[in-house]
């Protein structure tokens, strides 16, 4: 694979990525959604098959790594280093593009829901108003979930084990099920597998902090949140920022050290 091939297949597949699991957000969270309130199910089922169609399409260009985390974790099994700063550069650029569409598709839902004194407070405002202005005066607004990851319970240690224990099941199923026979990225089976490990992964780890397993996933689209005109966003949560990026890149690390050691 050439360089160019890989900053393409890297930049539309977790665009791609995003798109469809920041939509799904979206559309879970937004008012004027017709799929409002439609639950977790739905959002871990949506991030699974974001991360299927993803896959596919970006894997004959650039094996689909689509994570940062699946880099490093590949780069430490077979201590190639040489494309990591590629593939980060064109996974951080889709996830950002990814998010910046999220925005164009639900413009409208994004207008109405910031702008309800329901959800942002003012005369009339309910219960609702109260905990989103708790949210803010923690950092997050009232729509950074549908860009970015955030913990239920503001723990450092728990909150960084978490995803650490999440990205390093996910990239331990990677390693073991599923690499293409090149060993080089995800192949078609594998893109199926993975898929469905992160619905597991969003069902059973994912309560705790949203499950970001992938640095790209939450950075790219917590700087679009920073920098989009969104009325009343609130903060873009930046003291959390640095967990969802380190706790990714640390499990992914050691489930590859560990592959190495116990499995390859």
């Amino acid at each position: 694979m050439s360089s160019s091939d890989i900053f393409i297949g890297e930049t539309i597949g977790t665009a791609i990525l995003i798109l469809l699991g920041g939509g799904v957000c979206a559309a879970v969270t937004l008012k004027a959604s017709k799929a409002r309130n439609a639950g977790w199910l739905a959002i871990a089922f949506g991030w699974g098959f974001a991360v299927m169609t993803a896959v596919y399409i970006a894997g004959p260009l650039s094996g689909a790594h689509l994570n940062p985390a699946v880099t490093v974790a590949l780069a430490v099994k077979d201590g190639e280093w040489s494309n990591v700063p590629t593939y980060f550069a064109g996974e951080l650029l889709g996830a950002m593009i990814g998010a910046t569409l999220v925005w164009i598709a639900y413009y409208g839902q994004f207008q109405a829901h910031l702008t309800d004194r329901e959800i942002v407070g003012g005369p009339g405002a309910q219960d609702t108003a109260a905990k989103s202005v708790e949210a803010q005066e923690k950092g997050a607004g009232p729509v950074l979930g549908v860009f970015s990851t955030g913990p239920e319970i503001r723990h450092t240690v728990q909150n960084l084990a978490t995803e650490i224990i999440g990205t390093f099941v996910l990239l331990l199923a990677i390693l073991t099920q599923g690499l293409n026979d090149a060993g080089n990225g995800l192949g078609v089976l594998g893109g199926l597998i993975t898929a469905l490990v992160v619905v597991s992964i969003g069902l059973s780890l994912g309560g705790p902090t949203g499950y970001a397993i992938n640095p790209a996933r939450d950075l790219g689209p917590r700087i679009v949140h920073a920098l989009l005109p969104l009325p009343n966003k609130g903060g873009s949560d930046w003291s959390y920022a640095w967990i969802p990026v380190a706790g990714p890149l640390v499990g992914g690390a050691l489930a590859a050290g560990f592959y190495n050691l116990a499995i390859a």
